[in-house]
Parts: structure tokens; C-alpha cells; sequence
């Protein structure tokens, strides 16, 4: 007979004392962060890769995972940035064409720790009755009172600045599905020249835009004006990333130096900071937006699009002066997207790389593209509806 791996109980605390119990699929010990829920029913993979969920313990909404395993093409970066996987059920024996190893492989890989066995529904109406909170997980400690006293002296996510820890060393060009070193390609053919602001980019970004023509360079986070302009960029792009915009300060200051001069394109934390650099505020949510299935009306064109949505903060739009609002959630009302005519720049809170709909905001990256060309512009855009 096989022998059969015990396994390990593991432990959800969360800091109002709600406890959870389940099992370790993959990994082991502790794992500090805001558990927040995700609602998608596939894409486990892109969650895993994806930076904006650094400081994070992901609760899938979606009973089953890892029925499909893990494949080489649809990383979002080259590692896991999230704290803590859960889930209702693991599935060790995937079952694609495409898969190349389980998921429970590649969190052990990845030093990470994956539970199952929860009560997922229970711990989702949790946090969306109560808002999302610091938790910890744990397979080693298994002493609520010490999980709980170290879950109240974790800082969270607020005042934070977590895109140090996700964005890209020294800057460099994407070619063909793969980072390069900056020095091969300064010359490009007539093709427009995007700058990327890697706050934790999503890799799919940077495809659409090789996709449509762009030669693509990428620059950490802290580059300044004169390192970003040094590329002789056609447009600028402002990444996704994890953690509070209020706590990046500096880079809302590179953003608002750069205002007017190239055309500007900011995606999920980079719309809040491009919120910010016009002196707009940002505020938490309650528990966040995490899924796949988030309706956006585009104001201009009065449509309803289908859009991917990972974010627990946003731009408060009583606060954006001199700026259209162009999209709003109709879950909550939230702002989902600007536009600033006279300066070339525009917003959205939501993923448009993602595939949602599953082609509904394709048209940004095409509109991006266009600006950076000198085929259009913000005010044609508008009176075009959208």
C-alpha cells in the first residue's frame, strides 16, 4: 500500500481574533500580511506572479485550484510576490496540455505557503463584513494567543512603501518576451519609444506594447526625470504595483515633472499616482478589489466593460482638479479612470493588459500608442465617445 504524506495543520489568525484551520499543501512556517479575497475562478497563476500582491495572504473565492497546474507562458514576473495562498481544495494531479508542473511545486520553489482545507466562504464573508485585515498563516506555531499578538504587531500595508521590494534593479529593454540589457537596442526603426515606470510591472504590459509596435524600455521605480527622458521616450507608462500610493511621494514628484511633456498612460497604482501628481488624494478601501469580473462603465461612451481588478486603494475624485473622470465601478461607485486633455495624460484604476471581457480595454494600449505617434488625442478621444 502507498504510503500516505501526513499533513501538516496550518492556521489562519486573523486580528480580530477569527480563526481558520486547514492544511499545508506546499511550504511551511509563518506568513505575515492583509488577507484579502480573490474572486476570479482561473488565473491562480497570474495572481502568484503577480507584484501588486507583495504584503498579501490571497484567499481564492473559487473552490478548486491548481486543477490546471502551472505552464511557462502566463507569468506576470519571474517569482511569487504573495505572502500566503489559500484555498478550499488543491488539486496535486494537474490536468493541461500546457502544464509543466503543479502549483503545490512551484510555491515550495518559491519558499511560500499554500493551505488548503479552509472554510473559504466563512473567511471571505468575514473579511467583507469586517474589511480587509493583517493575518497571519502558520504551520510551526499553532498558539492562537502568540499567532494573535504577532498579527497586532505587524505594521500592514498603510504608509508603507512596498514597490521598493517589487520593482526592477537597473533599467532595461524588452525584447521578445524577455528583459535585455539597455545598451542593445537605441536605435529602433521609426518605432515608438515607450518608457515603462516599473512600480511592479505585469509582464503583460510590456507584450501589449511590443505587441503594437513599441520598443519597450523599463526603469525602476526611483529613476528620475533625467534617467526616464535619457531613453528619448515617445510616451511614458505608469505600472501596477503593490502597497499605499500615499507612501510614494517621490515618485508622484517624478510623474508631475514629466506632466505636459510626453504622453502619459498610468495603469492601477499608477493611475493613483498620476491622481497624485495632479494633487489628487488616495484612501483605502474596505476590502479591496481582487478578480476578474468588475463592471466599469466608460462615461464617454456610456459601456459597460468587463474589467480585471486588483487594488485596495484608490483616487478619491473630489480631489482630481482640472481632470475628466472617463470611468467609474458600478459595484461601488469608485473612481476607475481620468483624463487630463492639456496635459497628454490619462488613467485607469483596472488591469487593461489582463484580457477581460476579454478584449473590452484593449483599446487603451491602442489609444496610448496612438498618442505617442501623434495620431490623436485626449480631446479627439472624448468627442469620439471614448
Amino acid at each position: 500500500m502507498p504510503i500516505l504524506k501526513r499533513k501538516r495543520t496550518a492556521l489562519v489568525v486573523l486580528e480580530d481574533g477569527s480563526v481558520f484551520q486547514g492544511h499545508a499543501f506546499a511550504g511551511g512556517g509563518e506568513a505575515l500580511g492583509e488577507v484579502v479575497f480573490n474572486t476570479a475562478m482561473s488565473g491562480y497563476q497570474e495572481v502568484l506572479t503577480d507584484p501588486s500582491y507583495k504584503g498579501q495572504i490571497v484567499t481564492m473565492t473559487y473552490p478548486m485550484m491548481g486543477n490546471y497546474g502551472i505552464n511557462e507562458d502566463d507569468m506576470e514576473s519571474l517569482g511569487i510576490h504573495l505572502e500566503g495562498f489559500l484555498c478550499r481544495e488543491y488539486h496535486p494531479t494537474p490536468s493541461n496540455w500546457r502544464s509543466r508542473r503543479t502549483l503545490g511545486s512551484f510555491l515550495e520553489d518559491h519558499g511560500k505557503i499554500g493551505v488548503e482545507g479552509l472554510d473559504t466562504r466563512a473567511l471571505t464573508r468575514r473579511i467583507r463584513t469586517a474589511g480587509a485585515m493583517r493575518g497571519i498563516v502558520s504551520t510551526d506555531v499553532l498558539d492562537v494567543a502568540v499567532l494573535l499578538s504577532k498579527v497586532r504587531a505587524y505594521p500592514g500595508l498603510v504608509g508603507r512603501d512596498l514597490v521598493r521590494e517589487v520593482t526592477c534593479r537597473a533599467p532595461y529593454r524588452w525584447r521578445g518576451d524577455r528583459p535585455s540589457h539597455i545598451a542593445e537596442a537605441q536605435e529602433n526603426g521609426g518605432r515608438p519609444r515607450a518608457a515603462v515606470l516599473d512600480c511592479g510591472v505585469k509582464f503583460n504590459i510590456l507584450r501589449m506594447l511590443e505587441a503594437r509596435g513599441c520598443s519597450v524600455f523599463v526603469f525602476p521605480a526611483a529613476a528620475g526625470r533625467e534617467e526616464i527622458l535619457s531613453c528619448r521616450p515617445d510616451g511614458l507608462l505608469l505600472s501596477n504595483g503593490p502597497g499605499d500610493p500615499a507612501a510614494l511621494t517621490h515618485i508622484a514628484a517624478t510623474v508631475r515633472s514629466l506632466l505636459g511633456e510626453l504622453p502619459i498612460f498610468g495603469i492601477c497604482l499608477g493611475h493613483q499616482l498620476l491622481g497624485m501628481a495632479v494633487g489628487g488624494r488616495t484612501a483605502k478601501l474596505k476590502f479591496g478589489h481582487h478578480g476578474v469580473n468588475q463592471p466599469v462603465k466608460n462615461l464617454l461612451s456610456g459601456r459597460v466593460e468587463i474589467s480585471s481588478q486588483n487594488h485596495g486603494f484608490v483616487v478619491e475624485a473630489a480631489s482630481v482638479e482640472g481632470g475628466r473622470a472617463t470611468h467609474l465601478n458600478l459595484n461601488d461607485g469608485t473612481s476607475e479612470g481620468f483624463f487630463y486633455p492639456d496635459l497628454k495624460a490619462f488613467s485607469v484604476q483596472y488591469h487593461p493588459e489582463a484580457a477581460p471581457g476579454p478584449h473590452d480595454a484593449a483599446y487603451l494600449f491602442d489609444l496610448f500608442v496612438a498618442l505617442m505617434r501623434n495620431e490623436a488625442s485626449l480631446d479627439g478621444w472624448v468627442k469620439g465617445g471614448g
